[in-house]
């Protein structure tokens, strides 16, 4: 077995009285696409700021391809990129300025050329020129997307990837992704409230309640713990704390 590309042991992030996350463990394999899921305030974007280095953690460690993020995050960052439709990029910079400056900042060489390749691939080469502050939720969706992808990372951290895309277009980016996963041999981690979404690009499933870890498995180990026929179901079943009931049912029936 390879190194896993991400680890988190112990994991805590508190602010002042609220605990956001709570002593999570867990890892994320090489070349695997994992699904991060939760209702609001379950703690993934903490723990994504985390990952980031966005935020530091109140205890425990993080490492990403081996690196202690708290002490030498600098070395792994070039390797990572990020995805968010709720960070906005300079509104008054047009994509292609908003693209150009990322690129700089990650030290691309050709930097015309790689726009122009993600500009095809994802479908935004009429809006280059436009300001982005002029755009729609879902061109906004988009060029985000395509500044994920400018490094070609070898870590994809993803938040929401198709939130506010038209069912077409977000068909497309999944299979864009998928594409991209098996190519570059990338590993993937995303936030997602598309279940349909995470059963078809997702290996592994975390699911946080509370920001804590209450399970984990493939979608296929899910639907079949829970006796569900979607990942929908199982969320809701997670979210609602409805194994609990089941477990009592079952201690009281052995009663």
């Amino acid at each position: 077995m390879s190194e896993p590309v991400v680890c988190l042991e112990a994991v805590s992030k508190r602010f002042e009285k609220i605990v956001a996350v709570d002593n999570l463990n867990f890892e994320v394999r090489r070349a695997s696409t994992t699904a991060l899921l939760g209702g609001n305030g379950a703690g993934k974007t903490t723990t994504l700021s985390m990952l980031l280095g966005l935020l530091l953690p109140s205890a425990g460690r993080i490492t990403i391809f081996g690196v202690d993020m708290l002490r030498r995050r600098y070395e792994a960052l070039p390797r990572m990129n990020f995805s968010s439709p709720y960070v906005d990029l300079p509104r008054r910079l047009t994509v292609r300025e908003n693209l150009t400056v990322y690129a700089r900042l990650y030290g691309l060489r050709r930097v015309a050329a790689r726009l122009g390749t993600l500009a095809d691939e994802l479908q935004i080469a009429d809006l280059m020129h436009r300001p982005y502050g002029q755009l729609s939720a879902g061109q906004r969706t988009r060029v985000v997307l395509a500044k994920a992808l400018l490094n070609d990372p070898e870590l994809l951290l993803l938040d929401e990837p198709t939130a506010s895309l038209d069912p077409d277009t977000a068909d497309y980016v999944r299979g864009l992704l998928e594409d991209y996963q098996r190519r570059q041999g990338a590993t993937i981690l995303l936030a997602s409230h598309n279940m349909s979404e995470v059963e078809r690009l997702c290996d592994d499933v975390l699911m946080l309640r509370s920001g804590v870890l209450v399970d984990q498995g493939t979608p296929q180990d899910l639907l079949r713990r829970y006796g569900r026929r979607n990942m929908e179901e199982v969320f809701i079943d997670i979210a609602r704390e409805r194994e609990i009931a089941l477990d009592l049912a079952g201690e009281q029936s052995a009663r």
